[in-house]
């Protein structure tokens, strides 16, 4: 008996069920995480009694219905969902209509019972995603089941069975426009939690899938490094988001989108590929993001470090190239820590040069932190002068002239971080011949 691997409420649920006369099981997910010897965490029941019955079952508990072509009931947070195919032959017919063999098993704990019509158990063992029934019926009932596919495979280090590959292979580039956009962000950023992300997108690339969900990075696919890079671009991308911390989703996202640019970039300079200015060729890659729906801020945090990661922060950078760098990643809203997770993978990502060393990124991480030390402007705000001070001085009245002349004030300040005294500052403004 198992039914100790379950929570309370559930226990309960399946308890009421069943004292009603009513079949119950654990379904999916749950089961799979349990075939797998994992505690099962998110956990849907599947019972034969209808909706109305378990609204009344349940009355005066913490419920409500939602969904309307599937309503599935919420009992104190937990899925209870009627049977989909009705209760003829229960719940095979239900499990018929779920996507993987590994998704499409049910278990009874109170009597100990494995429902498993589709052998998801033996898949699990062999390690293979093979869609439940006919592969390509699966796959027009909802076409994101062939991302999520893949992620499986990338999520058990399984492969796709023959079948599976073959049908998606079939319909990627024609049915991929069909899924709403928040749906494939939502498996791409699922996809981030995982051990090694890369098996997803190379696997989303075999398939064809790749070029519809994400082409800003599917056709880096075999485009040369260049001669100080070991790699393609396209593994070396690769390789970079894998380097980043999983509890991080959109900066290891953004690992893997950091090169795109290369594409338009590529050049050739006295014989060798050049890619110059890459970090700034981003319209492919934000026409992705907006495609997937990615929010304003989460864009926004993504072309940030996009267009960071070749600032300069060597041994031999100066001063006033932190404090430029600072000032940028002050503007952009990013964390220099994540600035520098970034600039880390890349480098360990460049299978011809060395990753740094733990003394290269304290000498880095040093030179950042004794220029914010001496509290140097690094923002607009930071200036010790406001636009009502520039209004006053030069007599303009509110508009984007006093916003130049406090650029410019800002500019200076950069260089010479003594230069920011209200007095000096006033003196500037002053002087200035604002024509």
């Amino acid at each position: 008996m198992k039914i100790q691997l379950f929570a309370e409420p559930v226990r309960k649920i399946l308890h009421t069920l069943h004292a009603n006369g009513h079949a119950a099981f654990v379904a999916g997910g749950a089961v799979r995480d349990m075939c797998m010897d994992k505690v099962p965490t998110d956990v849907d029941i599947l019972t034969d009694a209808a909706i109305p019955v378990i609204e009344a079952l349940f009355a005066g508990q913490n419920t409500r219905t939602v969904g309307r072509s599937f309503p599935v009931c919420l009992i104190n947070g937990i899925e209870v969902a009627a049977c989909r195919a009705g209760t003829k032959k229960f719940p095979e017919d239900d499990l018929g209509m779920r996507d993987f063999t590994i998704n499409a098993m049910a278990y009874d704990p109170l009597k100990d019972i494995l429902v498993d019509p589709f052998h998801g158990r033996k898949d699990l063992e062999d390690r293979i995603i093979r869609f439940t029934g006919d592969p390509a019926a699966r796959i027009f009932e909802d076409p994101v089941r062939m991302i999520r596919g893949c992620r499986f495979a990338a999520l058990l280090n399984a492969r796709l069975a023959s079948s599976a590959q073959t049908a998606i292979q079939a319909h990627a580039k024609t049915l991929v426009g069909r899924i709403p956009g928040e749906r494939i962000r939502r498996e791409l950023v699922k996809a981030m939690a995982m051990q090694t992300p890369s098996f997803f997108f190379a696997l989303l690339h075999t398939t064809g899938l790749l070029s519809a969900v994400l082409p800003s990075l599917d056709r880096c696919f075999g485009l040369d490094g260049g001669p100080f890079h070991g790699e393609t671009v396209f593994d070396h991308c690769l390789l970079v988001g894998d380097a980043l911390p999983a509890r991080q989703p959109l900066l290891r996202l953004a690992g893997y989108l950091h090169d795109t640019g290369k594409k338009d970039a590529r050049g050739i300079k006295e014989g060798r590929i050049t890619f110059a200015g890459h970090e700034h060729h981003t319209k492919t890659l934000e026409a992705d993001l907006d495609r997937l729906r990615f929010s304003t801020a989460e864009k926004a945090y993504i072309m940030a470090l996009v267009a960071s990661h070749m600032r300069p922060l060597a041994q031999k950078t100066g001063p006033k190239s932190v404090r430029r760098l600072l000032a940028f990643l002050a503007a952009n809203n990013l964390d220099f820590h994540d600035f520098m997770r970034l600039r880390i993978a890349d480098k360990k990502a460049n299978l011809a040069k060395s990753p740094y060393t733990l003394s290269d990124i304290r000498i880095r991480v040093k030179k950042v932190t004794d220029e914010m030390a001496r509290q140097t402007a690094f923002d607009l705000d930071d200036l010790e002068i406001t636009g009502r001070d520039i209004m006053d001085i030069t007599g303009l009245e509110p508009g984007p002239k006093v916003g130049r002349i406090k650029q410019q004030l800002f500019e200076q300040v950069l260089d010479d971080p003594g230069l920011n005294t209200r007095e000096g500052l006033v003196q500037m403004v002053a002087a200035m011949d604002i024509g």
